[in-house]
């Protein structure tokens, strides 16, 4: 799977790249140069399909870049100033590609259970019945617009950032929260699979809640796929409103209920 940085590189020096595109292939499409493929024969290889990538990840570029030349042979003709060329359209693509989205915050994400816990108010509420209402769209939208924004590669960076830094953390923690809810009697009696049934849905709410705060830190992308909405408004901000008020929704198939504090205590439940 090719990952950013991804160019083509003629043998005169050229570099074709586009922010958002990995492949290689669609880099030759968009740039209308498929007729430039390769050969079989070393002295006829008229490109280098190049990829030059974070040894410490994307979301810390202040670290080493290394180049590599991926094709089943490397190029008689590939030389110093070939590899500058690239150097230099990586440098443009960084100055693009750090401005659209919020790296420092990629890096230390929020942990809402770590805020000071608030007290619920009218608007929290409001936010979650809009949350109610959008939240079915998150993932294709999320996934999909940022992928085109900024390529596979660095929105799985993002995402593994948020989920391995507040994701598991948080969904441990409300999945403790509901279950001890219930109270002793009723987890005696309720059978394993309306248990798992319920933790499911819990499950599925929480990660939609760490997929609307992910996408929010991709301020740039204007129009988010799969879902109406205003122009230039984030459809999933209820949610991320929330996140940030130390509060994270969850749903077990019946009624919602806002977590807050480092236990995820309960602070509010629908009827």
């Amino acid at each position: 799977m090719c990952r950013a940085f991804s160019c083509i590189v003629t043998k005169t020096g050229k570099t074709y790249y586009k922010l958002g595109m990995d492949s290689h292939d669609l880099i030759l499409d968009k740039f209308h140069i498929r007729e430039l493929d390769d050969e079989i024969e070393k002295a006829k290889l008229k490109f280098a399909r190049v990829e030059i990538t974070p040894d410490n990840g994307y979301l810390y570029p202040e670290g080493n870049w290394t180049l590599e030349i991926d094709e089943r042979i490397k190029p008689v003709w590939w030389s110093d100033r070939n590899e500058k060329s690239a150097f230099r359209a990586l440098t443009k693509w960084k100055i693009k590609f750090y401005s659209s989205f919020n790296l420092e915050e990629a890096r230390k994400p929020i942990n809402p259970l770590k805020l000071p816990q608030q007290e619920v108010t009218q608007q929290d509420i409001d936010n979650l019945k809009i949350w109610d209402s959008v939240r079915a769209s998150v993932w294709d939208s999320v996934w999909d617009s940022v992928r085109t924004s900024v390529g596979d590669s660095v929105r799985d960076s993002v995402w593994d950032s948020v989920w391995d830094s507040v994701g598991t953390s948080v969904g441990d923690s409300v999945r403790e929260s509901v279950w001890d809810s219930v109270g002793d009697s009723v987890r005696e009696s309720v059978r394993e699979s309306v248990r798992d049934s319920v933790w499911d849905s819990v499950r599925t709410s929480v990660w939609d809640s760490v997929w609307a705060y992910s996408g929010s830190l991709f301020p740039n992308i204007k129009k988010w796929k799969h879902i109406k909405h205003p122009k230039g408004e984030y459809p999933f901000q209820s949610c991320v409103d929330l996140w940030k008020r130390g509060f994270v929704p969850s749903y077990d198939g019946k009624r919602w209920r806002l977590h807050s504090g480092e236990k995820a205590d309960i602070v509010y439940t629908t009827e």
